[in-house]
């Protein structure tokens, strides 16, 4: 499984981005939950955001909550992060993961562990 994500730049406070992570190889994408993480300079990778196989669920960090929203088309096999009213502590660099099991709790959505497949990131910086 290869995840490429794209769509990261550089973007004043108050500005909107959407991230892409395209899915190639392995089983067809709608067998994989999909998350968003980002690690800033000097900080541990955190959770994002992340979504289900049909997307009937969702979780979100709380820091992003009522800003970003997941999505995915999985006829294009590829799963979305828009990133609106952003702010300079969202920037870092943004990677994509896919879940094997594309059933997720919020508690397992939230567990760098729990991903069998990562991207290779793409920078998103916000300036003031």
């Amino acid at each position: 499984v290869q995840l490429q994500a794209s769509g990261g730049g550089l973007v004043q406070a108050g500005g909107s981005l959407r991230l892409s992570c395209a899915k190639s190889g392995g089983r067809t994408f709608n067998n994989y939950a999909m998350g968003w993480f980002r690690q800033a300079p000097g900080k541990e990778r955190e959770f994002v955001a992340a979504i289900s196989w049909n997307g009937d669920s969702t979780y979100y960090a709380d820091s992003v909550k009522g800003r970003f929203t997941i999505s995915r088309d999985n006829a294009k096999n590829t799963a979305y992060l828009q990133m609106n009213y952003l702010k300079p502590e969202d920037t870092a660099v943004y990677y994509c993961a896919a879940d094997n099991y594309g059933v997720i709790t919020r508690s397992s959505a939230m567990n760098i562990n729990e991903y069998d497949y990562w991207g290779q990131g793409t920078q998103v910086t916000v300036s003031s």
